[in-house]
């Protein structure tokens, strides 16, 4: 997955950190199994929110809880079973086929367009189309983290938004939710439903 260079948000701008941090946590686990490396640190992550109560936490909770009883190997294997597999996968990453039934359609030319207007492109080494789940979280990291504001600012934020992820992730998540084979991907998407609803929400309120 290519973007342009990250160069993320001021040290003392902790919410707009934080909300970057946690769009390139779901793009990493969307786009490929956790390793060794990645696996220990959510050994030692904190589980606990800043803010007793806070709404992302019990899935916060449950999502380190699941990556702490999974190894490489086993993360590798359900990864494969869900979203790899000969031929048709079990479950599809990509927006059009949410929004379409297809994958390659119309919401794909759309992002693309869209894409190009923000200087941004795929890299073909990915294999995956721009359409991919983990390629919007990606887009959301540099439209928050980026240092150029006439690019990276809130209003480009809600329009991407608004247009590439909110029409179809939750489907996705529900999705991987009823799979009799997710665990660790159950809980993710757990987790990212929450999130999107959280977005979801400020975003409303800039409106």
């Amino acid at each position: 997955m290519s973007v342009q260079p990250l160069s993320f948000a001021a040290a003392d701008d902790a919410d707009e950190l934080a909300r970057a941090e946690t769009y390139g946590l779901l793009a990493r686990l969307y786009l490929e199994p956790p390793d060794a490396t990645l696996l220990q640190q959510f050994a030692v992550a904190v589980t606990q929110a800043a803010e007793p109560g806070a709404f992302l936490e019990p899935t916060w909770q449950a999502l380190v809880s699941a990556l702490r009883g999974t190894t490489p190997q086993a993360a590798a294997e359900e990864f494969d079973a869900l979203f790899q597999g000969v031929g048709k996968p079990e479950v599809f990453l990509f927006g059009s086929y949410y929004l379409t039934g297809f994958l390659n359609e119309k919401p794909l030319a759309q992002l693309r367009s869209d894409l190009a207007e923000l200087g941004l492109a795929r890299d073909d080494a990915t294999g995956v189309t721009e359409d991919h789940v983990a390629y919007g979280f990606e887009v959301m990291r540099w439209l928050i983290a980026g240092d150029d504001p006439m690019v990276c600012n809130l209003e480009r934020q809600r329009r991407f938004f608004r247009s590439h992820l909110q029409p179809w992730v939750e489907r996705l998540c529900e999705t991987l939710q009823a799979h009799p084979r997710a665990r660790v991907w159950s809980a993710l998407a757990d987790y990212t439903r929450a999130f999107m609803q959280v977005e979801t929400q400020g975003f409303d309120m800039i409106e």
